[in-house]
């Protein structure tokens, strides 16, 4: 994560702090050891309750758009298919006990250890034919045999009874982070690569309606695509379409020069054949890109390894178009009627400047008897444990933790980041 050097001031906390009540209390910091001082230097509270602090950014739940989901339900009554619920939540869990797939090189490897088991076991005199086929067998055995997905029409209204409301809220969830945190931002084109669904467009059009004007849906299947167009209008082939300006292709805008404000990839990524097929696609995408990459895969440990190298891939890109200028920064990371869970990376161009400076929640925030366990991804990358109490560290932050969930930014400040205090500034003992 890139680290953002803001400006502040150090108010240490003194044992006659803990006496004091009401809106002045927010006025002096508080030192969380080894961690972190909350930044209230700023006022960052206001008049907000502390449930309502800034760094909140999860949501309670969200429902898909009326219209979409009507337009699905009729899809589905329209082709009813026999044990839909057992075939949903077979590829449910197909798609998500998924790895990557073996690399070629990987595979050489494997082969070439194999053989020399099966020689050292046994005999020397057999076929060449016999050793390949043995080699063969063990290898079958114990590889991971990924094999590439191809939607036709069924799989592709099953696909969308399965992850369509999980698709839609994960991808919400990242433009909602990028709203909160940027509300200004007012993006007038999108494009979403291996769009499947279209549910992208959708969660676009909720967050920035009023201001986009121009939605590109990227995917090599056509009856994926046409599957999106017909949810898009309401279920049918002739409907007008509830969103206008989305546009559909089976392929990447070919010309460098077209790029677009927010260019997003959900679970499609992870379709990909190889690491180089993977590697093209970034590069394409990121050069695509005009302000923000949102990728977002499957909060397994193969989707955020994908996301990992997605994002050293991005951050260490050296070689630049000419339309390339700006730098690149990390801009984030990453409950019932249904629990989505997924791994995240919004990527973006320019400066850091204030979009770090808090550290991000990283696990599931820890409630216990007058003290909170948080665990922290602060801007220089590193991961730090805090655990809060009110006596020790102050109402306004241990009551900021208390209402924060994973994946929320905490509102503390690196120690590191301010000047050492003078000696007029050292706390009373």
């Amino acid at each position: 994560m890139a680290t953002a050097r803001t400006p502040g001031f150090l108010l240490l906390f003194c044992r006659s702090c803990r006496s004091l009540r009401g809106p002045q209390f927010r006025a002096y910091a508080a030192l969380v050891p080894g961690v972190s001082q909350v930044d209230n230097g700023s006022d960052f509270l206001g008049k907000k309750p502390h449930r309502k602090h800034p760094g909140i950014l999860h949501l309670p739940h969200v429902q898909l758009p009326q219209a979409l989901a009507d337009a699905a339900q009729l899809l589905l009554f329209e082709r009813p298919m026999r044990s839909i619920e057992k075939q949903v939540q077979a590829l449910t869990n197909y798609l998500w006990s998924r790895h990557l797939p073996v690399e070629p090189e990987e595979l050489q490897r494997r082969a070439a250890y194999l053989e020399k088991k099966v020689l050292e076991k046994q005999d020397s005199t057999q076929t060449e034919e016999k050793l390949h086929e043995a080699v063969l067998h063990a290898l079958r055995k114990t590889t991971y045999h990924w094999q590439e997905l191809s939607y036709n029409e069924e799989l592709g209204l099953i696909y969308m009874a399965a992850r369509l409301d999980g698709g839609f809220a994960a991808v919400f969830r990242a433009f909602h982070e990028i709203q909160a945190r940027i509300p200004e931002f007012r993006p007038q084109t999108l494009m979403d690569f291996g769009s499947g669904t279209g549910s992208v467009a959708w969660a676009a059009h909720s967050t920035w309606g009023q201001s986009l004007r121009e939605y590109v849906c990227v995917d090599s299947s056509a009856a994926m695509l046409g599957l999106a167009e017909k949810l898009l209008k309401g279920g049918s082939e002739s409907g007008k379409p509830c969103i206008p300006g989305v546009f559909f292709r089976q392929f990447l805008p070919v010309s460098p020069k077209v790029q677009f404000d927010v260019v997003v990839s959900a679970y499609a990524l992870s379709e990909l054949p190889s690491r180089a097929d993977r590697i093209e696609v970034l590069q394409n995408l990121w050069r695509k890109t005009s302000h923000f990459l949102v990728l977002v895969e499957n909060g397994t440990k193969a989707g955020h390894r994908l996301l990992m190298d997605a994002r050293n891939l991005v951050l260490g890109e050296k070689e630049k178009s000419p339309l390339d200028l700006q730098p690149s920064f990390v801009f984030a990371p990453n409950k019932k009627p249904k629990e989505e869970i997924f791994s995240m990376v919004i990527l973006a161009r320019g400066s850091p400047k204030e979009a770090n400076r808090w550290p991000r929640i990283t696990q599931p925030v820890l409630k216990r008897p007058r003290h909170v366990h948080c665990h922290l991804c602060c801007p220089d990358g590193h991961m730090q444990h805090a655990v809060v109490t009110a006596r020790r560290h102050g109402r306004d932050l241990y009551r900021c933790a208390r209402v924060s969930c994973w994946g929320d930014l905490l509102p503390v400040i690196a120690p590191t980041e301010f000047p050492p205090p003078s000696t007029a500034e050292e706390p009373a003992p």
